[in-house]
């Protein structure tokens, strides 16, 4: 399955470090909000660290007018997440959650093989946006790109849509 608007985020467990080690099923940690969710192949990667993590971050408080909460999702474990958010100054309104399994990411075709760098499975670097649960855009980059799932391309979505 690849994932398309109109789909309903599925009900799996997701993973934060916040006060002690959370689990969080989907069906409330975005259910009755507006959701920007970016994926990205990995904490601590250049592409996530210099561009990608940082480009939300700075924009924020935009999503945040706009009434869109902000989470990232990387097949990382919850104690990387917290080490990268930390390391970035990410806000706590931002949420950075593991995807450790990568369930959510098989779950959508978003997985890909970086066994030739020694990372194993990671999620392909993508965007979407959300209202409770259901996908009303979704942009997946290219492999080595970085163009269609940035804050700066998310707000224009969301300000086209």
């Amino acid at each position: 399955m690849t994932v398309k608007p109109g789909d309903i985020l599925p009900d799996i467990a997701l993973k934060t470090l916040n006060e002690g080690l959370q689990t969080h099923h989907a069906s409330t940690l975005f259910a009755g909000q507006k959701v920007v969710l970016f994926g990205v192949p990995g904490a601590f990667t250049p592409t996530c660290s210099a561009r990608h993590l940082p480009g939300f971050v700075e924009h924020l408080e935009q999503f945040t007018e706009r009434g869109v909460q902000v989470f990232c999702i990387a097949v990382n474990d919850p104690f990387v997440m917290q080490a990268w958010g930390r390391e970035q100054n990410v806000p706590a309104s931002l949420q950075l959650v593991s995807d450790g399994n990568a369930e959510l990411t098989r779950h959508w075709g978003l997985e890909l093989d970086a066994s030739a760098s020694g990372m194993g499975t990671r999620c392909k670097r993508f965007a979407m946006y959300m209202e409770n649960r259901q996908i009303k855009q979704v942009f997946i980059e290219e492999p080595g790109k970085f163009e269609v799932s940035s804050a700066e391309a998310m707000l224009a979505a969301i300000d086209a849509a």
